[in-house]
This record gives structure tokens, sequence and C-alpha cells, in this order.
């Protein structure tokens, strides 16, 4: 391995270290809601909103993103870009698993 792909492992396992900071803190429902329903909310909504979904969602988008990252990583450090290619279904479960639980909170909401 040259030295610039250490370096760019280390900053990808990096990035994956603190996504996974992000998920653990909001499934302990701890610190800032990185969520957008939350985010663009007014404080009057923020005020009355039930935060727990919303944490859960975040938390849950953050773990998948971080195991995307430490694939990521694993084909940097191998040199096989073959093993990038599962960031993909994690991808669309991501996204999947975001739309499905935004409908679900706001069918609750309502």
């Amino acid at each position: 391995m040259t030295t610039v792909e250490i370096v760019i492992a280390i900053v990808i396992f990096a990035i994956a270290g603190l996504l996974l900071f992000f998920a653990i803190r909001s499934f302990t429902e701890r610190g800032f809601l990185l969520n957008n329903a939350y985010i663009y909310a007014t404080k009057e909504e923020r005020e009355t909103m039930d935060k727990k979904p919303y944490y859960r969602q975040s938390a849950v988008v953050f773990g998948i993103m971080s195991i995307a990252f430490v694939i990521i990583g694993l084909s940097v450090i191998f040199r096989n870009s073959n093993i990038a290619l599962l960031v993909i279904p994690l991808a669309v479960a991501a996204i999947v698993y975001a739309v499905a639980s935004s409908v679900r909170n706001n069918r609750r909401t309502k």
C-alpha cells in the first residue's frame, strides 16, 4: 500500500467512526436531532413533536452509512474495487428505509 492509500483509508475509516458515533447518539436519543423533519420544523412544532421516531430514523440511516464507509475503506485496503459494489444495496436500503419511515412518521402525526 502506498502512503496515499493509507491516508485515504484512515480518512474513510474516520468518517465511518464519526457516522457510528452519530448513530449511537441517535439510538440513545441524545444530542441534536439530525433529521430534516426536526431541523425544518418551527420552534413551536419542535416543542410538541415526538422526537423518538425521528431519532430512530436518523440512527438507522447513520448506521447504514457507517457500514458503507467501512466497506469502502476495506476496498481501498484490499485494492479491490469489486468490494465497493456492496455499497450499492446499502445505499438503496438506506433510501428505501428513509422514505418508508418518513411516510410512516407522517401518518402517525396526522
